[in-house]
């Protein structure tokens, strides 16, 4: 309060930003080098409004926006201190989304396909994950096989998708790719299934003998989105909810 370089902040300000550092563990002599300036810089930007979309903004250094450079400055990193220091945070953030969104997504879509009287549903990802689908859904005699892909965002369907579950789609006719969009309290606000065909002539070859593709990343284009999960539907006599049946229109 009386030290004139701090005359732009309140003792409340002061103090926030204190228990801040404080939480991050950078205040002790120990944390205070290069290893501490980077977890500030990597939990500083990780508040910026571009930061969910890292990975396709910011590719090389020069591509660093201005907060991240004006941080970097402030901290002494380099650009491509920063540009690594991103990327890591991305990763975490990314997967730690990725679980969260994902087992949220499962259990919603579940929750709609157990509405329906003749549909028996089995959550098999949480018995193994080498089914290769995460939940087998089963109308009178027929069964389906539904991979289930999750995501909170309205503009850009991102989805991972593992050999296993490539493979699997190859050589079972029940297995479908299902996107469920989330509303902001995490539960389903609209459903497609993504086409087949576009997943296959989408997937990465093996053309060297000695390296093999392990999980591949697709940007699902709208055009390859099919509302609802038609495969399944067909199957059930009475109507079904509107949402299995892709109403709303994704996005939702």
């Amino acid at each position: 309060m009386s030290h004139a370089a701090f005359n732009d902040l309140t003792p409340t300000q002061y103090e926030a930003a204190y228990s801040w550092l404080e939480a991050l563990g950078v205040l002790d002599e120990a944390a205070a080098g290069r290893a501490g300036k980077i977890a500030l810089f990597e939990a500083a930007i990780a508040a910026s409004f571009w930061f969910q979309d890292a990975d396709a903004l910011v590719t090389t250094a020069a591509d660093l926006p201005e907060d991240a450079r004006r941080a970097a400055a402030i901290l002494g990193l380099s650009p491509e201190e920063s540009l690594a220091a991103i990327r890591h945070a991305s990763g975490k953030a990314d997967l730690a989304d990725r679980l969260r969104i994902g087992a949220a997504g499962e259990h919603g879509l579940i929750a709609l396909l157990a509405s329906a009287p003749m549909a028996r549903v089995r959550h098999v990802s949480l018995e193994s994950d080498g089914y290769g689908y995460d939940v087998e859904v089963t109308v009178g005699g027929a069964a389906f096989h539904l991979e289930v892909k999750s995501t909170t965002r309205r503009g850009r369907l991102r989805v991972y998708l593992s050999r296993n579950e490539y493979e699997t789609m190859r050589r079972d006719a029940a297995w479908v790719l299902v996107a469920v969009r989330l509303d902001p309290d995490f539960q389903p606000a609209s459903i497609a299934s993504v086409d087949r065909e576009w997943i296959g002539a989408s997937a990465p070859l093996d053309r060297t003998p000695g390296v093999r593709w392990e999980s591949v990343r697709l940007d699902v284009p709208t055009e390859a989105l099919i509302p609802g999960i038609p495969a399944v539907l067909g199957t059930l006599h009475q109507p079904p909810l509107a949402i299995l049946a892709g109403e709303p229109r994704w996005p939702g």
